[in-house]
Protein backbone atom coordinates (compact mmCIF):
# COMPACT_ATOMS: atom_id res chain seq x y z
CA UNK A 1 0.00 0.00 0.00
CA UNK A 2 1.19 3.55 -0.64
CA UNK A 3 1.89 6.21 1.93
CA UNK A 4 -1.50 7.24 3.36
CA UNK A 5 -1.79 11.03 3.42
CA UNK A 6 -3.04 12.46 6.72
CA UNK A 7 -6.82 12.70 6.77
CA UNK A 8 -7.39 10.05 4.09
CA UNK A 9 -8.11 6.34 4.21
CA UNK A 10 -7.08 4.18 1.26
CA UNK A 11 -9.77 1.67 0.29
CA UNK A 12 -8.50 -0.28 -2.74
CA UNK A 13 -6.52 -0.07 -5.97
CA UNK A 14 -8.65 0.95 -8.95
CA UNK A 15 -6.15 1.38 -11.77
CA UNK A 16 -2.65 1.85 -13.08
CA UNK A 17 -0.90 4.55 -15.07
CA UNK A 18 2.55 5.35 -16.43
CA UNK A 19 4.75 3.97 -13.67
CA UNK A 20 1.96 4.58 -11.16
CA UNK A 21 -0.89 2.98 -9.26
CA UNK A 22 -4.26 4.60 -8.63
CA UNK A 23 -6.19 4.02 -5.42
CA UNK A 24 -9.67 4.92 -4.24
CA UNK A 25 -9.57 6.73 -0.90
CA UNK A 26 -12.06 8.33 1.46
CA UNK A 27 -11.80 11.42 3.60
CA UNK A 28 -13.63 10.61 6.84
CA UNK A 29 -13.96 14.28 7.81
CA UNK A 30 -16.00 15.11 4.68
CA UNK A 31 -17.29 11.70 3.62
CA UNK A 32 -16.00 12.39 0.10
CA UNK A 33 -14.09 10.03 -2.19
CA UNK A 34 -10.73 10.87 -3.73
CA UNK A 35 -8.24 9.22 -6.07
CA UNK A 36 -4.65 8.79 -4.94
CA UNK A 37 -1.86 8.29 -7.44
CA UNK A 38 1.30 6.63 -6.16
CA UNK A 39 4.66 6.60 -7.90
CA UNK A 40 7.41 4.60 -6.23
CA UNK A 41 11.07 5.06 -7.11
CA UNK A 42 12.86 1.74 -7.41
CA UNK A 43 15.76 3.17 -9.41
CA UNK A 44 16.89 5.90 -11.83
CA UNK A 45 14.50 4.66 -14.54
CA UNK A 46 11.59 5.79 -12.36
CA UNK A 47 12.79 9.40 -12.14
CA UNK A 48 10.75 10.37 -15.20
CA UNK A 49 7.59 9.06 -13.56
CA UNK A 50 8.37 11.11 -10.46
CA UNK A 51 8.83 14.15 -12.71
CA UNK A 52 5.51 13.48 -14.45
CA UNK A 53 3.45 13.25 -11.26
CA UNK A 54 5.08 16.42 -9.97
CA UNK A 55 4.29 18.13 -13.29
CA UNK A 56 0.72 16.89 -13.04
CA UNK A 57 0.29 18.51 -9.65
CA UNK A 58 1.96 21.73 -10.78
CA UNK A 59 -0.62 22.10 -13.56
CA UNK A 60 -3.79 20.44 -12.29
CA UNK A 61 -3.94 22.01 -8.82
CA UNK A 62 -4.31 25.36 -10.62
CA UNK A 63 -7.23 24.17 -12.77
CA UNK A 64 -10.80 24.32 -11.47
CA UNK A 65 -12.80 23.74 -14.66
CA UNK A 66 -15.54 21.07 -14.33
CA UNK A 67 -14.15 19.08 -17.28
CA UNK A 68 -10.57 18.99 -15.95
CA UNK A 69 -9.52 16.67 -13.13
CA UNK A 70 -8.31 18.72 -10.18
CA UNK A 71 -5.45 17.77 -7.84
CA UNK A 72 -5.50 18.78 -4.19
CA UNK A 73 -2.29 17.71 -2.48
CA UNK A 74 1.10 16.17 -3.20
CA UNK A 75 3.22 14.31 -0.66
CA UNK A 76 6.84 13.26 -1.04
CA UNK A 77 8.26 10.42 1.04
CA UNK A 78 12.04 10.64 1.40
CA UNK A 79 14.67 8.24 2.66
CA UNK A 80 18.28 9.33 3.12
CA UNK A 81 17.45 12.65 1.39
CA UNK A 82 16.19 10.83 -1.71
CA UNK A 83 12.55 10.89 -2.82
CA UNK A 84 11.35 7.29 -2.72
CA UNK A 85 7.64 7.80 -3.19
CA UNK A 86 5.29 10.53 -4.40
CA UNK A 87 1.57 10.49 -3.63
CA UNK A 88 -0.91 12.77 -5.40
CA UNK A 89 -4.43 13.37 -4.04
CA UNK A 90 -6.85 13.96 -6.93
CA UNK A 91 -10.51 14.30 -7.74
CA UNK A 92 -12.09 10.85 -8.01
CA UNK A 93 -13.82 10.08 -11.31
CA UNK A 94 -16.16 7.09 -11.11
CA UNK A 95 -16.27 6.30 -14.80
CA UNK A 96 -14.51 4.78 -17.79
CA UNK A 97 -12.15 6.13 -20.43
CA UNK A 98 -13.87 6.64 -23.79
CA UNK A 99 -11.69 3.82 -25.10
CA UNK A 100 -14.00 1.55 -23.07
CA UNK A 101 -17.16 3.66 -23.31
CA UNK A 102 -17.45 4.67 -26.94
CA UNK A 103 -20.37 6.93 -27.83
CA UNK A 104 -22.49 5.09 -30.39
CA UNK A 105 -24.78 8.00 -31.19
CA UNK A 106 -23.70 11.02 -33.18
CA UNK A 107 -25.37 13.41 -30.75
CA UNK A 108 -23.53 11.80 -27.82
CA UNK A 109 -20.23 12.02 -29.68
CA UNK A 110 -20.73 15.72 -30.40
CA UNK A 111 -21.78 16.55 -26.84
CA UNK A 112 -18.80 14.67 -25.42
CA UNK A 113 -16.21 16.32 -27.63
CA UNK A 114 -17.72 19.78 -27.23
CA UNK A 115 -17.12 19.35 -23.51
CA UNK A 116 -13.57 18.14 -24.09
CA UNK A 117 -12.89 21.15 -26.31
CA UNK A 118 -14.36 23.42 -23.64
CA UNK A 119 -12.11 21.94 -20.95
CA UNK A 120 -9.00 22.17 -23.11
CA UNK A 121 -9.88 25.75 -24.00
CA UNK A 122 -9.95 26.63 -20.30
CA UNK A 123 -6.59 24.95 -19.84
CA UNK A 124 -5.14 26.99 -22.69
CA UNK A 125 -6.52 30.19 -21.20
CA UNK A 126 -4.67 29.28 -18.00
CA UNK A 127 -1.47 29.08 -20.06
CA UNK A 128 -0.97 25.31 -20.36
CA UNK A 129 -0.94 22.68 -23.12
CA UNK A 130 -2.08 19.14 -22.24
CA UNK A 131 0.00 17.52 -25.02
CA UNK A 132 -1.26 13.97 -24.47
CA UNK A 133 -4.96 13.93 -25.35
CA UNK A 134 -6.03 10.40 -26.32
CA UNK A 135 -8.96 8.04 -25.65
CA UNK A 136 -7.56 6.80 -22.33
CA UNK A 137 -7.19 10.35 -21.00
CA UNK A 138 -10.84 11.31 -21.42
CA UNK A 139 -13.14 9.84 -18.76
CA UNK A 140 -16.92 9.55 -18.96
CA UNK A 141 -19.02 9.02 -15.84
CA UNK A 142 -22.74 8.64 -15.18
CA UNK A 143 -24.89 11.58 -16.12
CA UNK A 144 -22.61 12.57 -18.99
CA UNK A 145 -19.84 13.84 -16.72
CA UNK A 146 -16.63 14.30 -18.75
CA UNK A 147 -13.18 14.65 -17.22
CA UNK A 148 -9.84 15.18 -18.94
CA UNK A 149 -7.16 13.45 -16.88
CA UNK A 150 -3.40 12.84 -16.73
CA UNK A 151 -1.48 16.11 -16.90
CA UNK A 152 1.92 14.45 -16.51
CA UNK A 153 3.13 15.64 -19.92
CA UNK A 154 1.47 19.03 -19.73
CA UNK A 155 3.61 22.14 -20.08
CA UNK A 156 3.40 25.89 -20.34
CA UNK A 157 2.23 27.37 -23.61
CA UNK A 158 5.03 27.70 -26.24
CA UNK A 159 7.34 25.38 -24.28
CA UNK A 160 9.91 23.45 -26.33
CA UNK A 161 10.64 19.99 -24.95
CA UNK A 162 14.12 18.52 -25.09
CA UNK A 163 12.87 15.03 -25.93
CA UNK A 164 9.94 13.53 -27.79
CA UNK A 165 6.96 13.11 -25.48
CA UNK A 166 3.50 11.93 -26.48
CA UNK A 167 1.57 8.86 -27.54
CA UNK A 168 2.62 7.70 -31.04
CA UNK A 169 -0.92 7.18 -32.38
CA UNK A 170 -2.06 10.69 -31.38
CA UNK A 171 1.14 12.76 -31.35
CA UNK A 172 1.36 16.02 -33.30
CA UNK A 173 4.17 16.63 -35.83
CA UNK A 174 5.61 19.51 -33.78
CA UNK A 175 5.95 17.18 -30.79
CA UNK A 176 7.99 14.77 -32.91
CA UNK A 177 10.11 17.62 -34.29
CA UNK A 178 10.57 19.08 -30.78
CA UNK A 179 9.16 22.45 -31.75
CA UNK A 180 7.32 24.86 -29.39
CA UNK A 181 3.89 23.57 -28.35
CA UNK A 182 0.68 25.58 -28.18
CA UNK A 183 -3.10 25.19 -28.35
CA UNK A 184 -2.88 23.78 -31.87
CA UNK A 185 -0.87 20.83 -30.53
CA UNK A 186 -3.88 19.80 -28.46
CA UNK A 187 -6.08 20.46 -31.51
CA UNK A 188 -4.11 17.79 -33.39
CA UNK A 189 -4.20 15.34 -30.45
CA UNK A 190 -7.95 15.88 -30.16
CA UNK A 191 -8.45 15.46 -33.91
CA UNK A 192 -6.56 12.16 -33.89
CA UNK A 193 -8.67 11.04 -30.93
CA UNK A 194 -11.93 11.94 -32.69
CA UNK A 195 -10.65 10.13 -35.80
CA UNK A 196 -10.16 6.92 -33.79
CA UNK A 197 -13.53 7.16 -32.05
CA UNK A 198 -15.33 7.70 -35.37
CA UNK A 199 -13.49 5.08 -37.43
CA UNK A 200 -11.82 2.70 -34.96
CA UNK A 201 -8.69 3.28 -37.02
CA UNK A 202 -5.59 5.23 -35.97
CA UNK A 203 -4.64 8.41 -37.74
CA UNK A 204 -1.24 8.03 -39.47
CA UNK A 205 0.96 10.28 -37.34
CA UNK A 206 4.63 11.08 -37.88
CA UNK A 207 5.60 8.70 -35.09
CA UNK A 208 4.54 5.09 -34.97
CA UNK A 209 5.74 1.50 -35.20
CA UNK A 210 5.77 -1.47 -32.88
CA UNK A 211 9.52 -1.30 -32.31
CA UNK A 212 9.64 2.28 -31.02
CA UNK A 213 11.23 3.04 -27.68
CA UNK A 214 11.07 6.15 -25.53
CA UNK A 215 13.96 8.42 -26.44
CA UNK A 216 14.71 6.46 -29.60
CA UNK A 217 11.60 6.64 -31.74
CA UNK A 218 11.38 6.42 -35.49
CA UNK A 219 10.26 9.51 -37.38
CA UNK A 220 8.60 8.43 -40.60
CA UNK A 221 6.85 10.03 -43.54
CA UNK A 222 3.10 10.34 -43.11
CA UNK A 223 0.89 7.85 -44.91
CA UNK A 224 -1.93 9.51 -46.79
CA UNK A 225 -4.82 9.66 -44.32
CA UNK A 226 -8.32 8.59 -45.31
CA UNK A 227 -11.14 10.92 -44.29
CA UNK A 228 -13.64 9.48 -41.76
CA UNK A 229 -16.60 9.89 -44.15
CA UNK A 230 -14.72 7.85 -46.76
CA UNK A 231 -14.46 5.02 -44.23
CA UNK A 232 -18.05 5.43 -43.09
CA UNK A 233 -20.32 7.35 -45.46
CA UNK A 234 -22.83 7.92 -42.64
CA UNK A 235 -20.48 10.37 -40.90
CA UNK A 236 -21.42 13.97 -41.82
CA UNK A 237 -18.99 15.61 -44.20
CA UNK A 238 -18.81 18.70 -41.98
CA UNK A 239 -17.59 16.60 -39.05
CA UNK A 240 -15.19 14.62 -41.21
CA UNK A 241 -13.71 17.85 -42.59
CA UNK A 242 -13.21 19.27 -39.11
CA UNK A 243 -11.36 16.15 -37.95
CA UNK A 244 -9.07 16.23 -40.96
CA UNK A 245 -8.35 19.94 -40.52
CA UNK A 246 -7.45 19.34 -36.86
CA UNK A 247 -4.89 16.76 -38.01
CA UNK A 248 -3.12 18.83 -40.63
CA UNK A 249 0.66 18.68 -40.50
CA UNK A 250 1.12 22.46 -40.48
CA UNK A 251 -0.25 23.96 -37.24
CA UNK A 252 -1.22 27.17 -39.05
CA UNK A 253 -3.69 25.18 -41.19
CA UNK A 254 -5.53 23.75 -38.17
CA UNK A 255 -8.28 25.48 -36.20
CA UNK A 256 -6.41 28.10 -34.18
CA UNK A 257 -7.95 27.25 -30.82
CA UNK A 258 -10.52 25.14 -29.00
CA UNK A 259 -13.17 27.84 -29.29
CA UNK A 260 -13.15 27.30 -33.04
CA UNK A 261 -13.28 23.52 -32.63
CA UNK A 262 -16.18 23.71 -30.17
CA UNK A 263 -18.10 26.15 -32.38
CA UNK A 264 -17.83 23.88 -35.40
CA UNK A 265 -18.88 20.83 -33.38
CA UNK A 266 -21.88 22.88 -32.20
CA UNK A 267 -22.77 23.68 -35.81
CA UNK A 268 -22.66 20.00 -36.77
CA UNK A 269 -24.86 19.21 -33.78
CA UNK A 270 -27.41 21.86 -34.74
CA UNK A 271 -27.56 20.53 -38.30
CA UNK A 272 -27.95 17.00 -36.99
CA UNK A 273 -30.84 17.98 -34.74
CA UNK A 274 -32.60 19.73 -37.64
CA UNK A 275 -32.11 16.61 -39.74
CA UNK A 276 -33.62 14.43 -37.01
CA UNK A 277 -36.57 16.78 -36.63
CA UNK A 278 -37.23 16.65 -40.35
CA UNK A 279 -37.11 12.84 -40.24
CA UNK A 280 -39.65 12.79 -37.39
CA UNK A 281 -41.86 15.21 -39.29
CA UNK A 282 -41.80 12.74 -42.16
CA UNK A 283 -42.87 9.97 -39.78
CA UNK A 284 -39.46 8.30 -39.91
CA UNK A 285 -38.26 6.25 -36.97
CA UNK A 286 -37.75 8.48 -33.97
CA UNK A 287 -35.03 6.32 -32.41
CA UNK A 288 -31.51 7.09 -33.54
CA UNK A 289 -29.57 4.05 -34.81
CA UNK A 290 -25.94 3.60 -33.84
CA UNK A 291 -23.56 6.03 -35.52
CA UNK A 292 -20.53 3.75 -35.66
CA UNK A 293 -20.10 0.76 -37.89
CA UNK A 294 -21.93 2.37 -40.79
CA UNK A 295 -25.39 1.89 -39.29
CA UNK A 296 -26.38 5.51 -38.65
CA UNK A 297 -28.23 7.78 -41.04
CA UNK A 298 -26.04 10.33 -42.76
CA UNK A 299 -26.38 14.05 -43.10
CA UNK A 300 -25.01 14.17 -46.60
CA UNK A 301 -26.43 17.63 -47.09
CA UNK A 302 -24.25 19.03 -44.26
CA UNK A 303 -21.65 21.53 -45.41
Amino acid sequence: MPFEPPGYRIIRQVGTGAGSKIFLASQPSSGKSFAIKQVFRNGPDDDRFIEQVEAEYEVSHRLTHPFLRHSFEIHRVKKLLTTREVVLVMEYVDGLPIEQALPNRLNSFLTLFRRVADGLGAMHEAGYVHSDIKPTNIMVAQGGVVKIIDFGQSCKMHHKKTRIQGTPDYIAPEQVRRMPLDARTDVFNLGATMYWVLTQQKYPTALRGADQQIGNKNVVALDKPVAPNELNAKIPRSLSSLVMECCRDNPTERPANMNQVEARLATVQQLWKKYRESKRDNRAEASEPPMLGGAAPGVEESP
